[in-house]
This record gives C-alpha cells, sequence and structure tokens, in this order.
C-alpha cells in the first residue's frame, strides 16, 4: 500500500517537472550532430516524427515542454567553454536547461511540429536581429560635445514615433515592417499591433523591442531604410503606406512609390499586379511634435 502511494505520489510530482527539448531543425545541423557516437538517430524525418511523439505523450500526460533551438556550433563553444565532453548526452542535456533561460524557446501546445518549427525559427532571428541591433547601437556610445547616450537617444526618438504612428492608424489589425540596409548587415523587423473593440493596442512586448531597436538604429546611423504599413478593418479596403529613413526622422512616401514598391518584382523589376481590394495611399501626418528633435552635433 505504502509502495503504491510512494509510486502516485511520484508520477503526480512528473507532471509538475517542465521539459525542454532542443531541436535540430533543420537537415544541416542534424548531420553536424551525427559526428558524436552517442547521437544514435540517422535520418532527420525520423527524428522529427520521433520528437513529434514525445511531444504528444507529455501533454497527454499533463506536461509542460519548451521547443529550443539546438545549434551544433554553439553547442560545441559550450562544451569547449565549460570542459564538458560533448559526446555525451548529460552534456546536451546541460547545453539544452542553458538554452531554455538564454536561447530562443516556444511552448509546445499541441500544434504540429510543422508549424513549431518555423514559428521557432522566426523567433530564433528575432531575438538574433535585436541582439545584433542593440550591440551597434551600444557601440555609438555619448556624443563627444554633449555627452548624450547616442543610442539612448535614437531609441527615445523611435519609440515616439511608433507609438505616433499607431495612433494615427486606423482601427484594425495593424502589420509593419521596417528594414535598415546601411548596417553591416541589412535588418528587418516586423510588428503586429490589433486594437479591439474598445480602442486598445495589443502587441508583443518582445516584438516591440526588437522593432523599435532596429528603427533606432536606423535613426541614429542615418542608414537608407524604410517603414511601411498595411492596416485591415472589417468591411474596408486594406491600406497599405510608408516612410523611407530620412536623417534622423521619417519621410513619408508617396501613394505612387508605395504601389511601385508593392507591385515590382524585387529581382526581375518586372511589373506585378497589384492586389485587389488594397488602397495604397499617403500616410497620415505625424504630426511636427511627434518626437524630440534628432542629435545634430
Amino acid at each position: 500500500m505504502a509502495n503504491t502511494d510512494h509510486q502516485t505520489m511520484r508520477s503526480v510530482l512528473r507532471r509538475e517537472i517542465a521539459g525542454t527539448i532542443g531541436l535540430l531543425t533543420d537537415e544541416h545541423d542534424f548531420r553536424a550532430m551525427r559526428r558524436y557516437r552517442s547521437f544514435t538517430f540517422d535520418d532527420h524525418k525520423i527524428y522529427l516524427q520521433q520528437v513529434e511523439a514525445l511531444l504528444r505523450t507529455r501533454a497527454s500526460q499533463g506536461s509542460h515542454t519548451t521547443i529550443a533551438l539546438f545549434d551544433p556550433q554553439e553547442y560545441a563553444e559550450f562544451c569547449a567553454e565549460t570542459g564538458l565532453d560533448p559526446d555525451i548526452p548529460s552534456s546536451r542535456t546541460r547545453f539544452t536547461a542553458e538554452l531554455a533561460t538564454t536561447g530562443p524557446t516556444l511552448p509546445y501546445e499541441g500544434q504540429p511540429l510543422a508549424d513549431l518549427v518555423p514559428a521557432l525559427v522566426d523567433e530564433a532571428v528575432r531575438q538574433a536581429t535585436w541582439e545584433y541591433a542593440s550591440t551597434l547601437l551600444a557601440r555609438l556610445g555619448a556624443c563627444a560635445a554633449c555627452g548624450e547616450d547616442l543610442g539612448r537617444a535614437a531609441f527615445t526618438r523611435a519609440t515616439n514615433l511608433v507609438l505616433r504612428i499607431l495612433e494615427t492608424a486606423q482601427p484594425g489589425s495593424r502589420h509593419l515592417v521596417c528594414s535598415v540596409t546601411g548596417t553591416p548587415e541589412t535588418l528587418v523587423a516586423v510588428l503586429h499591433a490589433d486594437e479591439d473593440a474598445d480602442g486598445a493596442t495589443h502587441l508583443d512586448e518582445a516584438e516591440a523591442l526588437e522593432f523599435t531597436t532596429v528603427l533606432a538604429l536606423g535613426l541614429a546611423t542615418r542608414s537608407p531604410g524604410g517603414l511601411v504599413m498595411r492596416t485591415s478593418a472589417p468591411g474596408t479596403s486594406d491600406r497599405i503606406y510608408g516612410w523611407r529613413l530620412r536623417g534622423d526622422g521619417l519621410e513619408p512616401l508617396t501613394a505612387g512609390e508605395v504601389f511601385d514598391a508593392y507591385c515590382t518584382d524585387i529581382e526581375s523589376g518586372d511589373l506585378i499586379s497589384p492586389e485587389s481590394g488594397v488602397d495604397y495611399c499617403v500616410p497620415p501626418d505625424l504630426g511636427t511634435d511627434v518626437a524630440p528633435p534628432g542629435h545634430h552635433h
């Protein structure tokens, strides 16, 4: 009887333990891990099927599982830094535990792995973009003339611009894309913002932070780039408009420029038929007090 009670308690406790699985999302990373003899999988497709079956089993038992992106190169560096043998399962477990706190992760909520993998990769790209843009902003340092932190000033200005852009948008769903091309690497950030029936705007904080950081970097470095937004609401045509980054601010694009951008094939230069039910238009006036003055020293 006592033994049965102990087994029952252990079963309950297992449901209380959250788990993390480090996932090899593509064939290239999978092949890189096959150099370790203790990694016994030899087919990526079967590996993914087995992971998905394990996730479903854990979910049916009431266990919560987080999925992390497993990078073989980062794993090798982690083992070298910590003195771990990379060819034993416990080292992979240690690395996965580290990913749970520092790397891109997503919770498993019963979705097919085919849907979860692209979302996980997107999350990894989002995090890497934010870290890279943040590093470049921090390297700008302080103004030699007045001592102001250039990165912080640009971030404040970008925050005010994003808030004003959302305030002037029509009600509904908003999809914003910001691209900065003058940095060592082209950076692209996306922000989704939905307005509910009460007029309140809902957005993902991490997504908003990345978007604002990329915009701030473009403003601070006066790099070529642009910001476009698409708004959607029931019963109305979608509206697309945007701005180019100009100096430390935004310059409105004309309706013709927006149309050309969306209706021209980037690679061939050929015209593409415009979408039906879409208006390509001039953005609303953001006002002259949209943001504090830029840094002109």
